[in-house]
């Protein structure tokens, strides 16, 4: 473990100081002239938070020691690689783009942090070019804010969601997962996990079950499920084949529905957690991870 920690410190004192380092820091000296000790604090803290991450996403001899170190070795399997913000009061965007790291398999690794990066431009973009326009036309209130969250990060399974919150004038939120076999260094796909199309049927008939069961507990969910009258006459009737998912820390599968696609807008994003023994028939050998 010291080999370890003196390995990590002489990669630390390698990292390049960051150009924009001596900027920020001479602008909070010039900017903080008649504060005290806790501002030279605040200053060093920053500076070692952004030594930190440019060190992670410069160096990947640092990330591998970090990774190999206990408790530590967590923090770095998702990290923000990018944030794009955007603050005038009436258009925001607030931006964070995930980096998977420290899996064997680099193209897999690359691909999502690739598809990753992507995203977060193209969200960026839009947002830019839809102020611009905004702002020819009289303007109006823009925003949108994107990032990630872990689902599941145990020794086999990491899901990792990455949500889209776009606001004009009401907000709508999006969700989109990818579920990675740490093990076996490779993506999970829904279909993988059955033995062949029987599971769209089966799935699809459990969740209108709970739809209609989750309506009768509680009046203010409502469902477009057949059986059941709505104003819109469109009703759920079956997942697609590559239907939104993850696994979550219990090894349930979790189909995930987005705004409006089954239910109306006020309901948001719906979740379902399917029972296994109601999957135990259709599951293949690639479904070990649910459990």
């Amino acid at each position: 473990m010291n080999e370890k920690i003196e390995q990590m410190k002489q990669h630390y004192m390698d990292i390049p100081i960051p150009k924009e380092l001596d900027f920020i820091v001479n602008q909070a000296i010039k900017q903080n002239k008649k504060r005290k000790s806790n501002v030279i604090w605040g200053i060093a803290a920053a500076a070692a938070a952004i030594i930190f991450v440019t060190g992670i996403n410069t160096s990947p001899a640092l990330a591998h020691a970090l990774s190999e170190v206990p408790i530590v070795g967590d923090l770095v399997k998702v990290l923000t690689f990018r944030e794009y913000k955007f603050n005038d009061g009436t258009y925001k965007a607030n931006v964070e783009v995930p980096s998977i790291t420290n899996l064997d398999n680099k193209t897999l690794e690359d691909t999502l942090n690739t598809k990753y990066l992507e995203e977060g431009k193209k969200l960026y973009t839009d947002f830019t070019i839809e102020m611009e326009q905004l702002k020819q036309n009289g303007g109006g209130h823009l925003g949108v804010d994107s990032g990630y969250v872990i689902k599941t990060d145990n020794d086999q399974i990491l899901s990792v969601g990455r949500y889209v919150v776009n606001t004009v004038g009401s907000s709508s939120t999006t969700f989109k997962y990818d579920t990675i076999d740490k093990k076996k260094q490779l993506l999970i796909t829904l279909p993988s996990l059955f033995k062949d199309d029987a599971y769209i049927r089966v799935i699809s008939e459990n969740i209108k079950e709970q739809m209609k069961e989750q309506m009768k507990l509680d009046p203010k969910k409502i469902y477009w499920v057949e059986g059941v009258s709505n104003e819109v006459n469109s009703y759920f009737k079956a997942i697609t084949k590559d239907q939104n998912f993850y696994i979550n820390a219990n090894g349930q599968l979790v189909l995930s529905f987005q705004k409006y696609e089954v239910a109306p807008g006020y309901m948001g994003v719906v979740e379902f957690i399917i029972p296994t023994l109601v999957l135990s028939d259709v599951l293949s050998m690639r479904g070990e991870y649910i459990h």
